[in-house]
């Protein structure tokens, strides 16, 4: 179809509106990744796109686009931990500390299945200033159960968007399908979502690439909890909502920061006090049950500790 035709379906306006199907929005992200057309044209979809509000079909047409482009490296037994690409700034990342924490679990829990946890980045996003996981990814080692995906390798095309997206300063469609593209066809894939109305969306429009998906009421868009939380499962066409509480787990951690910055947030990490050590457990802890590894948070956090 000719692009203008969705330029105007999306941004005439809410009398003349009208939602694309899966095809239609497949097609109109194919032509902007080919650059077919000019960044006014993308810019204009995009921002009508956002503001007429995407339907979850629409979003299942872009996430197919989007994996036509793909370069996909299989990570066996493995689940994708969706973090946000607009960047980090009230908290430290803590999945520095995951790796020796699964190193420690599985020197003593030989028979729970390995689990290796995939982590994506690429240049920040709007509409926040913050630091990315590629960010930290630069300053550590990857090790034996962490994995990373620059996105500048696996989806070039979305990933050379940036300087328009920049230039627009707006949050888009992308924001919301980009955490879980799944390049490492992981099995499982946890997402988050602050609004209730966006899980059933998110479960909508992710499950059908993954075995399970998880979406984790977490910190700045990213599956790591600082405070007390839920999270939402699929089971039997129902969505079940579980809530835990960090003091049920001897955890206290009040701290909050303001534009973190990456060398305060790497040093929280290398220079950990017990607080942050148990709260980075906690979330190792939750990631073991969200990939079936055991078969309760209390399970989970006794064979951690």
């Amino acid at each position: 179809m000719n692009f203008k035709k969705y330029i105007k379906a999306v941004a005439t306006g809410p009398k003349g509106n009208k939602d694309l199907t899966i095809d239609e929005t497949a097609d109109a992200i194919e032509q902007i990744l080919l650059n077919k057309v000019t960044p006014a044209q993308a810019a204009a979809f995009l921002i009508g796109w956002r503001t007429k509000y995407e339907t979850d079909d629409e979003l299942k047409g872009a996430i197919l686009a989007l994996r036509k482009f793909m370069k996909f490296k299989k990570i066996e037994d493995s689940i994708e931990l969706g973090y946000s690409f607009d960047g980090r700034c009230d908290n430290p990342f803590l999945f520095p500390l995951y790796e020796n924490i699964l190193e420690e679990f599985y020197k003593k829990n030989q028979d729970v299945k390995r689990l290796n946890l995939v982590i994506s980045g690429d240049y920040l996003q709007p509409a926040k200033v913050g630091i990315t996981t590629k960010d930290i990814f630069t300053q550590i080692d990857e090790g034996q159960y962490i994995h990373f995906f620059d996105r500048v390798q696996y989806l070039k095309e979305l990933s050379d968007m940036t300087t328009l997206r920049q230039e627009l300063g707006l949050r888009t469609a992308f924001n919301t399908i980009e955490k879980l593209l799944n390049p490492s066809l992981s099995e499982y894939g946890v997402t988050t979502a602050f609004h209730k109305p966006y899980v059933q969306k998110y479960l909508d429009i992710f499950s059908s690439h993954f075995k399970k998906v998880v979406v984790l009421k977490g910190s700045e868009g990213s599956p790591e909890v600082f405070k007390d939380g839920k999270y939402w499962i699929k089971e039997d066409k129902e969505i079940i909502e579980r809530n835990f509480s960090l003091k049920d787990f001897g955890i206290n951690y009040d701290k909050e920061f303001k534009n973190i910055t990456l060398e305060e947030s790497l040093n929280i990490v290398n220079n950990h006090d017990n607080n942050i050590l148990k709260l980075a457990k906690f979330n190792v802890a939750l990631i073991l049950l969200f990939a079936n590894r055991v078969s309760s948070l209390d399970e989970s956090w006794q064979r951690l500790n």
